[in-house]
This record gives structure tokens, C-alpha cells and sequence, in this order.
């Protein structure tokens, strides 16, 4: 039987999967420690992004074959270190679309309608609601979306059904294809914040778009915009947003992924009427967890097997493998 670490406490139709095919080592309690006590003798892990992955962690499992992340995102994991060993990475790109997409929409709305704030108003006991509250309509006004893959996509549609304009900029997609689905394609960031009254952050975290938005950036969005991140939080100077909302440049922000994630519970953005956030749970609804676990285990097995998986991130890998440490032969 295969053995498996898993980063995170799984549900029981997981185990239903492995069921006869794998055994489980952990399940993880997702600590360094946890690792080195567990992960050893594992040929395959279920990653999840609490853990990084680097080639010193991947030399502690010489069975190591297959890392299968649970969510989009592979920044946890060293690419270059785990291709160089024979290991393939297995990401579940789908699974989280629809959950993360509807989340996006609801710190949109929640900000746009400043909907934390009036409830704790509302708790505080104050009067004539209706004169102090100022919230925003969201119609006739311009969402920019940064990154157009699935989620982007998602969430363009949506806003498209408010009556807002979409925009978007995204060097890695025909314009051609953008203006067939009805969003206007923009050449560059800088006239996409110019001119957007959202922005909504939908790229990956990689060495060029660390701090993507920071003072520079955030000095060239619309005074009296929001700004939204269901993306990585690493995309974000979080204190060139926090000065930004402190001299009321921005209207607000939404951000379920922050840098470091959590925030320490006495950070000024989690203390800020126009402002929230929340854990990185745009994903956590029990479908979308069903399909990024099902998928994740599904493609470990396939590997393990030697059959491709659907969502190979470094396809350089195969099919090349990692020796068998008793054998010194590829396994397969």
C-alpha cells in the first residue's frame, strides 16, 4: 500500500478514497514537528499552504513522488527543487473557482455597502441609521480586475450583472478573446487603477508581483475606490494600504489573504470600520472542500500509479522519475 501524509485533518469520505489503496501517515496536525515525526516514509503529500515544501523537506522523504496541493496556488512549494528530484506537483486549479468566486463578490458587497460597520453600530446602539450610513451603488461604476483566469472570469460575470463595466488587464490572454465575453482589455495596470472604481486582485504570487499594489500603485487608484484580494496577500503592501486608507484615498478594502496570514489580532487593518477581512476561507464551503480533496488524493494516486494526472504543474517531470531508494531504478 502507498503512504500518504496529509497536511491537514481530512473528512471520512477521504479515507473512503484511499480506502485499500494507501495508508495514512498523520493525519498532519500541519507543524514543522508533525512533519518530521510523520512525513518520512510518505510517498505522496496532501499540501495544503500552511507548510513550505523546500528541497531540504523533500530530501527528509526519499520516497517522495507526488505533492498534490489543495487549492490553486503552489508558492508553498519549491518547483525547481521538487522537478530536480523527480517530484511531480499536482495543483486542483477547479475546485475552488466557485466558492472563491462568490466570496469575492460578498467583501465587495460588504465594503460597498459598509455592512460590518452598521451591524456594530446597530450593536452600539446608535440613532437615525439612515443619515449617518453612506454606502456605495455599485451600478454604472467600473470594476478592474487584475488576472483573468477562472475566478476572474467568475466574478466578471457577476459584477457584469449588477450593471457594472468590467475591465480587465491580463498580458497572458488575447485581447481579442477578452472583448468577445464582453470585458474591456486594458493595456497596462496603470490606466486599469486610473480608471477603475474596484479593483479586484486575481493573480498568482510569483517574484514579480510581490507588493504588485503598493504605495506607487495605490497612489494611482481613483480616490474613493475599493480594493479587493482573494488572491495571495503577498500581492499587497499592507502599510501602503493601511496609510492610504488612514489619509482616505480609498473608499475600502476586502481581503480574505493577507501577509503574514493570519494578522496579529492588534493589526490596524483588522481595527478599521472600512476594512474587512477575513481568514482565507473563500474556499472553505463544504463543496468547495470536496472538491479539492477528492481531487488532490484522486491525482496522488494517480501518480503513484503511473498514470498522469489531469493537473501536472511541472510536466518537465515526467516521465522522469525519483529513484527507488532500495532499488536505485525509477519507480513507476
Amino acid at each position: 500500500m502507498f503512504r500518504i501524509w496529509f497536511e491537514r485533518e481530512m473528512p471520512n469520505y477521504v479515507w473512503d478514497i484511499i480506502d485499500g489503496l494507501a495508508e495514512p501517515l498523520g493525519p498532519g496536525t500541519a507543524t514543522p514537528h508533525d512533519f518530521l515525526e510523520n512525513a518520512g516514509p510518505a510517498e505522496a503529500i496532501i499540501a495544503s499552504s500552511l507548510n513550505a515544501y523546500d528541497g531540504s523537506a523533500m530530501d527528509r522523504t526519499p520516497r517522495l513522488r507526488v505533492i498534490a496541493r489543495t487549492g490553486i496556488g503552489h508558492d508553498t512549494i519549491d518547483l525547481d527543487a521538487a522537478t530536480e528530484r523527480g517530484i511531480a506537483i499536482c495543483n486542483t486549479p477547479d475546485a475552488p473557482t466557485i466558492s472563491t468566486v462568490e466570496h469575492t463578490v460578498a467583501l465587495l458587497l460588504a465594503v460597498a455597502k459598509r455592512i460590518p460597520s452598521s451591524q456594530a453600530a446597530l450593536r452600539e446602539g446608535g440613532r437615525d441609521f439612515f443619515a449617518t450610513h453612506q454606502g456605495l451603488e455599485l451600478a454604472g461604476r467600473q470594476i478592474g480586475l487584475v488576472g483573468m483566469g477562472r475566478i476572474g472570469s467568475g466574478v466578471a460575470r457577476i459584477t457584469a450583472g449588477f450593471g457594472m463595466a468590467v475591465a480587465v488587464h491580463d498580458p497572458f490572454v488575447d485581447p481579442a478573446s477578452l472583448s468577445k465575453s464582453g470585458v474591456r482589455p486594458l493595456d497596462s495596470l496603470e490606466q486599469l487603477l486610473a480608471e477603475s472604481d474596484v479593483v479586484s486582485l486575481h493573480a498568482p504570487l510569483t517574484s514579480d508581483t510581490i507588493h504588485l499594489i503598493d504605495a506607487e500603485r495605490i497612489g494611482q487608484m481613483k480616490r474613493g475606490s475599493i480594493l479587493i484580494n482573494t488572491a495571495r496577500g503577498g500581492l499587497v503592501d499592507h502599510f501602503a494600504l493601511l496609510e492610504a486608507l488612514e489619509r482616505r484615498h480609498l473608499f475600502g478594502a476586502g481581503l480574505d489573504v493577507t501577509d503574514p496570514e493570519p494578522l496579529p489580532q492588534n493589526h490596524p487593518l483588522l481595527h478599521r470600520h472600512d476594512v474587512v477581512v477575513t481568514p482565507h476561507i473563500a474556499a472553505a464551503t463544504g463543496a468547495a472542500k470536496a472538491r479539492l480533496y477528492e481531487s488532490a488524493v484522486t491525482q496522488a494516486l494517480q501518480v503513484l500509479r503511473g498514470e498522469f494526472p489531469p493537473h501536472l504543474v511541472n510536466p518537465e517531470v515526467w516521465p522522469a522519475r525519483r529513484p527507488d531508494p532500495d532499488t536505485k531504478e525509477m519507480a513507476t
